[in-house]
């Protein structure tokens, strides 16, 4: 098939805020929210002037990057490791005693690939209670990390992980 990028249209895709709160967002992301002399304490109030919902005792960390706050969703006592990307072109709802470690990438945004335009094939993510997505592990736009469920370190998760089940190598079938 060949492919026309020019054509690519984005169609069906909503941003969910004005040009002018993205651009705020992104300023505010680039210049303090991800700088380690940011306080960590003070990043979830951050997240929530922006429109995301964030539990209690909420840790994260410097160098950690999130696309759209009004997009994202975290419970109580959730840890997120430095330098993870919550690439969330569509909602992260990430429950509570979740553990996303250092360098994990959360990305929902994908593309048709028999899309001649390469038109958006996004969907969201969801960490259950307990989960823990390892360092450098990936999880994949429509995925659900079940209950107490463990991507471990530099694994994919391409598919849904079941309640308690480990992915330790290559990819979830």
């Amino acid at each position: 098939m060949d492919r026309s990028l020019r054509s690519f249209t984005g169609v069906g895709y909503d941003k969910g805020r004005p040009l002018l709160v993205q651009a705020a967002w992104f300023a505010v992301l680039n210049l303090v929210f991800v700088r380690w002399w940011f306080p960590a304490r003070w990043r979830p109030a951050l997240l929530r002037a922006f429109g995301a919902r964030i539990g209690e005792r909420v840790l994260i960390r410097h160098r950690v990057r999130v696309h759209w706050p009004w997009r994202l969703e975290i419970g109580d006592d959730v840890w997120i490791g430095e330098g993870a990307w919550l690439l969330n072109l569509e909602r992260i709802t990430i429950d509570s005693d979740v553990c996303v470690s250092q360098e994990a990438l959360l990305c929902t945004g994908s593309h048709r690939r028999r899309s001649a335009a390469f038109e958006f094939d996004n969907a969201p993510i969801r960490l259950e209670r307990g989960a823990w997505v390892a360092a450098r592990a990936v999880v994949l736009r429509g995925v659900t990390v079940g209950r107490g469920a463990v991507v471990g370190a530099s694994a994919v998760a391409r598919h849904d992980v079941g309640p308690g089940a480990v992915v330790t190598t290559g990819v979830a079938a």
